[in-house]
């Protein structure tokens, strides 16, 4: 359901800067696009679960290979905790 609250306190966003305006320190410009990003989900009525559940997603595909590490660990803790119980022989 869109969620139609009044907007005017909403961080400004800055999108009519130009392309080439000079670089931002990294901090500021990653500010500035997960406010904008914020914005446009509480816009849209996106609750804050989903919102960090797309950030998180946004963040791990861009480093190429996370995703796959981060399963191999998870698969790695959950057979080392199979084997602790006794269900499993250690191989």
């Amino acid at each position: 359901m869109r969620n139609h609250q009044d907007t005017s306190a909403e961080p400004e966003t800055h999108e009519s800067e130009p392309i080439d305006a000079p670089r931002q320190p990294w901090q500021a410009e990653v500010s500035r696009l997960l406010s904008r990003a914020a914005a446009l989900c509480v816009e849209q009525g996106v609750d804050v679960e989903g919102f960090m559940k797309g950030a998180w997603s946004a963040y791990i595909e861009s480093r190429p290979g996370m995703r796959d590490y981060l399963e191999e660990m998870q698969l790695r803790d959950q057979l080392e905790e199979i084997r602790k119980a006794g269900r499993m022989a250690e191989a």
